[in-house]
């Protein structure tokens, strides 16, 4: 068998497929949250803690260029290529996060518990012969 079709082989295999396809899925998917926690969840989060924004906690490593005039943010610094030690970055990520598994686990959850479980099977009917053969060994237990 050649490299190539023994790969095509490998590849064409439903469990390949399916997790190509889980994956994509999980990425589109992964957008769709990170859009609601970042445009969504995190204002209202830093409305409550009275305007917070994690993101511009930072330590300075480095100076910045002496003709550097930007602001003095996490954002600016970095285009500028100053070396951040970004602590609030960090912060904002790990709560991303945090709620990212916490959305992910309710929507587990409510799948898990629309999911029915199917009946239990009737026992199949014994086929004729068997049932011809317990007559006649009823008969002969007479």
């Amino acid at each position: 068998m050649s490299f190539s079709s023994e790969f095509k082989d490998f590849a064409m295999k439903g469990n390949v497929v399916d997790l190509a396809v889980g994956v994509i899925i999980g990425a589109a998917f992964g957008k769709i949250v990170d859009s609601i926690v970042k445009d969504l969840i995190m204002p209202v989060v830093g409305r409550i803690f009275g305007g917070l924004d994690f993101s511009n906690y930072f330590v300075q490593l480095g100076a910045a260029p002496a003709d550097y005039k930007g602001a003095m943010t996490y954002e600016a610094l970095s285009k500028a290529g100053v070396p951040l030690f970004a602590y609030g970055n960090f912060i904002t990520v790990a709560i991303n996060f945090m709620i990212l598994a916490f959305i992910i686990f309710m929507m587990v959850k409510q799948i898990n518990r629309m999911k029915k479980e199917a009946p239990p099977a009737a026992p199949a009917a014994p086929a004729e012969d068997v049932l011809l053969l317990r007559e006649i060994r009823d008969s002969l237990k007479k």
